[in-house]
């Protein structure tokens, strides 16, 4: 059993011990723990080095080894920061190659999100639709595009979408040839009118003449008494 120390320890060790190193360290300072076959010593250090991340704490501030396959440095347990040489960085892991749909951004190692496209701006919002018609309906679509200037090998793939849609409404209105085809109804029907009016009229007339005719008197010439 070691005996505890507060003098005569290294310099930003506020506690320590023969047989384990420092076992607290000054404020601000982190605790790095080291294994020495089947001792573990404690040093203090003003960062982690390489592999470890701090980890700040009301009590004691410790740096914690990165749990990352070929990680150099990391931000926290499970996100690492740096790979190691010829692997490529991507969303705190490490690969050989970028993830599919990713490249390398500008000669780093770092795979980009998404790949690097130089895009043109977007252009205006479309009519709104809906089946290829743009009248007769409430609620339908609008569209957007852009164009890709430049693909990373040429290979547009690669490159984000160029088209956006997004839902739209308009008010309901009645469609030009709707509205056409509803007059031609309606000049139909008053020419049917009109024609059956015409008509009534052709054989009230007829039937007026022919009550007229039949109502006349005829005068008769009395015929002259014997002689």
């Amino acid at each position: 059993v070691s005996t505890e120390l507060s003098q005569g320890c290294a310099r930003g060790c506020d506690l320590c011990s023969e047989f384990n190193g420092c076992l607290r360290c000054s404020p601000k300072l982190f605790i790095l723990l080291e294994r020495n076959d089947i001792r573990q010593i404690g040093i203090c250090l003003p960062s982690c080095p390489l592999g470890y991340f701090g980890l700040r704490n009301t009590d004691m501030n410790k740096c914690i080894k990165c749990k990352i396959e070929n990680c150099e440095s990391c931000f926290s347990r499970n996100f690492c920061t740096k790979c190691k040489e010829g692997l490529y960085l991507h969303k705190g892991r490490c690969y050989v190659t970028c993830p599919e749909g990713y490249a390398a951004a500008n000669g780093t190692m770092e795979c980009s999100s998404p790949a690097q496209c130089e895009m043109s701006e977007w252009g205006p919002w479309g009519p709104c639709s809906k089946k290829r018609k743009l009248c007769g309906f409430k609620k339908g679509n609008e569209d957007r595009t852009r164009r890709i200037l430049q693909a990373p090998s040429g290979d547009v793939s690669l490159c984000p979408a160029t088209t956006e849609v997004r839902r739209c409404t308009v008010q309901k209105s009645q469609c030009p040839e709707g509205k056409r085809k509803r007059k031609e109804e309606q000049g139909k029907q008053d020419n049917g009118n009109r024609n059956r009016k015409d008509t009534k009229d052709t054989k009230s007339g007829t039937k007026k003449r022919r009550n007229k005719q039949r109502g006349a008197t005829v005068a008769v010439t009395p015929a002259s008494p014997a002689q």
